[in-house]
């Protein structure tokens, strides 16, 4: 009876997950409005989220599906395909969003580095309607290669402005997402989506012990630091001091007043040396 009524609520309880997670799946699905697989076909993640085909297809930039060989790490292997194939162009490119409802947003970004191995090889900007959010990145700097980087932008539409990173501007109904071509290589971009919420929302990428490393030592040197006089600088004022008192590479430039006393004796010893025998031979001439 005890293993029967075990067996019973453990059937319970994985019925009741399911149904969460379904409702959850279906709510994720409502709130998404736009999503696009970046140079590739149609598809559902594990998430529900319904990515169409991408409209840039034979029109703007390039299609690419190189990453299809590789594994994407922090990617479960049913989405995988969402950052295996990117669309890049060799100048600025960008897709039109269609937004009529006001309220907050999130614009998700998502990129994997599948073809250089070292970082400052693919630069570019993100610009949304005008405004950049996202300066200089460098996807194999942030996260290595072959592995899945979302960047996730939060914005909202009240009263015909678009408010962005603590900048406004007037919106008509159209959201540009632009990729900006800089200084290294071309701009990129794997898949995105619109969709309504928070970044509460937002399904998070499965973790990477190395990358996880990564961030926590880069907090502990953001971290406050104790001055002498028992205060605390900012994060800023402590890296600045951290750089101030940071060694330097290479050999280090002589001091010319840390000579050792003896060097300067040796000169005196010589000419003593050689002064005392010529004295000698003058005194017996």
């Amino acid at each position: 009876m005890r293993r029967a009524a075990a067996a019973g609520s453990g059937m319970l309880l994985a019925a009741l997950l399911s149904l969460l997670n379904g409702a959850c799946r279906a709510d994720l699905t409502e709130r998404v409005v736009w999503a696009v697989n970046a140079g590739g076909e149609a598809h559902t993640d594990t998430h529900g989220i319904q990515y169409k085909k991408d409209p840039l297809e034979g029109k703007v930039g390039k299609a690419s599906d190189y990453g299809v060989r590789l594994p994407i790490l922090r990617s479960s292997p049913e989405d995988q395909i969402l950052y295996q194939t990117e669309r890049y162009n060799e100048d600025s490119f960008g897709y039109e969003v269609p937004i009529r409802e006001e309220g907050d947003y999130i614009l998700v970004m998502k990129f994997a580095e599948v073809y250089f191995a070292q970082s400052q090889q693919k630069v570019f900007d993100i610009r949304l309607n005008g405004h950049v959010v996202v300066k200089d990145l460098d996807i194999f700097e942030r996260v290595g290669h072959s592995t899945a980087h979302d960047e996730i932008v939060a914005f909202s539409i009240k009263r015909g402005k678009l408010s962005v990173q603590g900048e406004v501007s007037t919106f008509n109904a159209k959201l540009t997402v632009e990729f900006v071509k800089s200084y290294y290589d071309n701009p990129k971009v794997c898949a995105l989506y619109v969709m309504k919420g928070t970044l509460e929302d937002v399904p998070k990428l499965q973790p990477h012990p190395g990358l996880e490393k990564r961030e926590l030592e880069d907090l502990d040197e953001e971290e406050l630091e104790v001055g002498e006089d028992g205060s605390r600088k900012s994060g800023a004022a402590a890296g600045a001091a951290a750089s101030k008192n940071r060694v330097q590479s290479g050999p280090r430039t002589p001091n010319p007043y840390a000579a050792d006393n003896s060097s300067l004796m040796f000169p005196i010893l010589v000419a003593f040396g050689v002064f005392i025998p010529t004295l000698f031979c003058l005194c017996r001439l």
